[in-house]
């Protein structure tokens, strides 16, 4: 259970990590700092299991970029693969034709975007788009990549991963040491994407790529022990972006306000950018904080 009893000794174990400071910097005129902010979800592929985020066209993607920003999306996050297990791979030439033209129009619109892919080449023609941010779901070795984001003055959401990619079926690390083994991936890769220049960027835990628990009870746990401890990357220094689940297992029908108490976990633990597909049921929340704050 989620309750005082629980959290306090996890607090206590960690105090120092929770007061631990983060990179603040800016991006595209935005500062981003200790606040917590959120990006909003754009899907184009038909696969995604989030169908209210879909869009079908240009056009539609404009309209729910619109709409988001209105209701507190400071950035919004655009992908053309869905990393559910049973979804179509697309190819680079196929994410790039689904993608491109929704960057340039969202571009175009003033929105900052970023650009969910584990793929060089789209990440590296999605700056060229003027994407601001990569949202990385894969383990890239080559810095042509880092180095690009660099020159661009772009930003990075370095996810975890269990495996090679968002779409590796690699059973996740077991609870008890799912943290020390994330900590370890990040410690491991930030060496590479600062050394290549990038100086705006975000941990992502990647607990939603854990393909190989579907939605009931131990992937519920898995993902809600990750969250509750994400406050502990911040001991990497830099802030921590988190994407809120929605368990249809748990919400049934009502799947939809999943992700405003996921956002309440997320506060508490100390997250700074909250990935969210219901936008303005989560910034009520962010409201809250404001103003208890």
């Amino acid at each position: 259970m989620i309750t005082p009893d629980t959290l306090l000794p996890l607090w206590e174990a960690h105090r120092d990590v929770i007061a631990h400071p983060v990179r603040t910097f800016e991006l595209a005129g935005r500062v981003f700092d200790d606040r917590p902010y959120q990006l909003g979800v754009i899907n184009l592929s038909r696969d995604s299991s989030y169908r209210e985020s879909i869009v079908h066209d240009v056009d539609a993607a404009r309209y729910r970029a619109r709409r988001m920003a209105i209701e507190g999306a400071v950035m919004i996050d655009v992908g053309a693969e869905s990393t559910g297990a049973s979804a179509d791979v697309l190819d680079v030439d196929a994410q790039l034709a689904s993608l491109l033209p929704v960057v340039n129009a969202l571009v175009d619109d003033g929105h900052l975007v970023s650009v969910e892919t584990y793929h060089t080449e789209v990440a590296v023609a999605a700056l060229d788009a003027g994407a601001h941010v990569v949202n990385l779901t894969g383990r890239v070795d080559d810095p042509v990549l880092y180095e690009t984001i660099a020159r661009h003055d772009a930003g990075l959401i370095l996810c975890y991963t269990p495996g090679e990619t968002a779409r590796s079926d690699t059973d996740v690390p077991p609870i008890d040491t799912m943290i020390d083994e994330q900590l370890t991936f990040f410690r491991e890769r930030l060496g590479l994407v600062t050394g290549a220049g990038v100086d705006k960027l975000w941990i992502d835990p990647g607990f939603g790529f854990a393909l190989n628990l579907p939605d009931g009870p131990d992937r519920v746990r898995y993902q809600t022990e990750n969250l509750l401890q994400s406050f502990r990357f911040r001991a990497l220094g830099w802030p921590v972006c988190v994407t809120m689940a929605s368990s249809v297992y748990l919400f049934h029908d009502e799947a939809r306000v999943a992700e405003t108490g996921m956002a309440v976990l997320a506060l508490l633990a100390k997250a700074n950018l909250l990935r969210t597909h219901e936008v303005a049921r989560v910034q009520p929340i962010l409201d809250l904080l404001d103003m208890t704050t």
